[in-house]
């Protein structure tokens, strides 16, 4: 009887884990969703985005310029994105369909990203996991709800993000993934979507980590690029004056109309860089404001991140002759899924320390992280539950100021921070398991 005991023992205390983990994940949907029907339940007016992206779409239909304020209908807001999405996004607007509905319809694609995202991990992908990866999907960092308010074409980007995950981080039989067709589509599409929003293409920095040979990850890369320089140089080549008036629109050069600053209100480093440096006296130092952020980006983010790999990587068997990208191109193909744990973590990393990171923004950020949450151990779990979801959730119900802080800014710093502590601790879990 003492051995049956100490035999179920283990299986007792694993089953009182997931009873006390079921009801943290229960509780914090409960806040994540509590918080998007409350925003619902608001009589105030949403989706200037939306609105504003359609009108642009309307006017240049009309044959005026949309990058232009006085040319749109209702809106104070200027268009930011290149001319060539103008026809891209046209049948997103017809019929007026989406600026009518878009609430319902973001939600319905915010589940889709969710289900789309991929796993890493040996085991086919349970339903646990599945809505582990919506709930993060829609309540991580608050940014579903942003995107929401806002009626932000970054769910649309969003949706391209996950689909390009998808096809990235296909589960290896070995280290060689035979298919490199689809991984290549993958890498196009995410320079694709970082031509939307083009500071986030230090993102395709993040292909090299993949398990491939190194001139396939370089082909990746170089394709991500030419992806992200595609929608440019068509805008260029075939819309001049709107290209023209772009360039103007986002440098300010327009007057009387709103510009996309680079350093306009938002909870990013180098925000947080310039509010220090102006509490240091040095407000009006652009060079001291510029050092200063990257030398956070690299404390806090770069320089940890690149110590734990090299660091996993060395745990490995080293050959003395061989260079250090060598060595860590061989690691990785040896470790496939610890490389694309890797690839998703150096994404997060890098996205994280974009220089403009909107509120709307976390909403992508939350998609990287939902990969990376599926696999952690239950108390990293439950920390990355209650920082990034549960405690932005909280405050956003109890109306506590978000806009204009960096509370989103700290609890995505923390969620990685976790993250990157639990690759430290088991950096070979996912070949394990």
């Amino acid at each position: 009887m003492s051995g049956a005991a100490r035999w179920l023992a283990p299986a007792a205390s694993a089953g009182r884990r997931n009873v006390w983990l079921a009801c943290l994940i229960a509780l914090t949907a409960l806040l994540a969703l509590g918080n998007l029907a409350n925003d619902a339940s608001l009589d105030l007016s949403y989706g200037w985005d939306v609105r504003v992206n359609c009108a642009a779409v309307d006017a240049h239909a009309q044959g005026l310029d949309p990058y232009f304020v006085k040319n749109l209908k209702g809106t104070n807001y200027s268009y930011p994105y290149l001319p060539v999405t103008l026809d891209v996004f046209r049948p997103l607007c017809a019929g007026g369909v989406l600026v009518d509905h878009y609430r319902s319809i973001y939600l319905v694609l915010a589940v889709v990203c969710g289900l789309l995202l991929p796993g890493l991990g040996r085991t086919r992908p349970s339903a646990r996991d599945a809505g582990l990866k919506v709930l993060c999907a829609l309540g991580a960092f608050v940014g579903f709800e942003f995107v929401l308010a806002s009626g932000n074409f970054a769910l649309l980007s969003g949706v391209l993000t996950a689909i390009a995950l998808k096809l990235l981080l296909r589960p290896l039989a070995s280290g060689r993934d035979p298919s490199f067709s689809l991984h290549l589509g993958g890498a196009a599409l995410l320079g694709l979507v970082t031509s939307f929003k083009l500071v986030f293409f230090p993102v395709l920095a993040a292909l090299y980590f993949l398990p491939l040979p190194r001139g396939r990850k370089l082909a990746l890369i170089a394709a991500g690029a030419v992806a992200f320089a595609l929608p440019v140089t068509v805008s260029r080549l075939l819309h001049p004056d709107l290209f023209a008036s772009w360039l103007l629109a986002i440098a300010g050069q327009i007057p009387g109309q709103h510009a996309v600053g680079l350093v306009e209100t938002n909870p990013s480093l180098l925000l947080l860089a310039r509010d220090l440096m102006a509490q240091a006296g040095f407000g009006d130092s652009k060079p001291a404001m510029l050092a200063a952020y990257a030398l956070a980006a690299l404390a806090l983010v770069l320089v940890p991140f690149a110590q734990a790999v090299l660091r996993a990587a060395a745990s490995g068997s080293v050959r003395g002759w061989a260079s250090l990208p060598t060595e860590l191109d061989r690691w990785l193909m040896d470790h496939p899924r610890t490389a694309m744990r890797i690839t998703v973590l150096a994404m997060f990393a890098l996205y994280l320390c974009s220089p403009r990171l909107k509120e709307y923004a976390f909403f992508e950020l939350a998609l990287y992280a939902a990969i990376l949450i599926v696999d952690l151990p239950p108390l990293a779990l439950a920390a990355i539950l209650g920082v990034g979801l549960a405690l932005p959730a909280l405050v956003s119900l109890l109306g506590a100021p978000i806009e204009g802080t960096f509370i989103l800014l700290v609890t995505a710093l923390i969620c990685f921070w976790i993250l990157l502590l639990d690759f430290r601790a088991e950096p070979k879990r996912l070949e394990q398991g």
